[in-house]
């Protein structure tokens, strides 16, 4: 089973869009700066470079997901890279099934 099979996806353009736009918005925020600043990621907890910092939605917007304080973090590009279209559920899921798959 590859990534783009593992589960199934019907984004809604029109709320991708409306969100992007927001998240462009937020960027510009004291609020995020202030997350930028403290350079941690959300997910590995690592120090980030300034230049590698990525806005990350926890929910993500082709699944529904706002651009809100609420669900977006500071992230590094190689978690977010990992994440993709994922909930930090199904993240656990997923790598829990690559563990089973291995010990098998």
């Amino acid at each position: 089973m590859n990534d783009d099979d593992w589960i199934e996806i019907k984004k809604d353009e029109r709320h991708v869009k409306i969100e992007r736009k927001k998240a462009k918005e937020l960027r510009k925020s004291n609020w995020w700066k202030k997350q930028v600043s403290n350079g941690i990621c959300y997910y590995c907890n690592k120090k980030i470079p300034h230049k590698k910092i990525t806005m990350d939605h926890i929910l993500p917007i082709i699944r529904g997901g706002k651009s809100s304080k609420s669900n977006c973090v500071v992230c590094c590009k190689d978690c977010n890279n990992k994440k993709k279209y994922l909930t930090p559920a199904e993240i656990i899921l997923k790598d829990l099934e690559k563990d089973q798959n291995k010990s098998s």
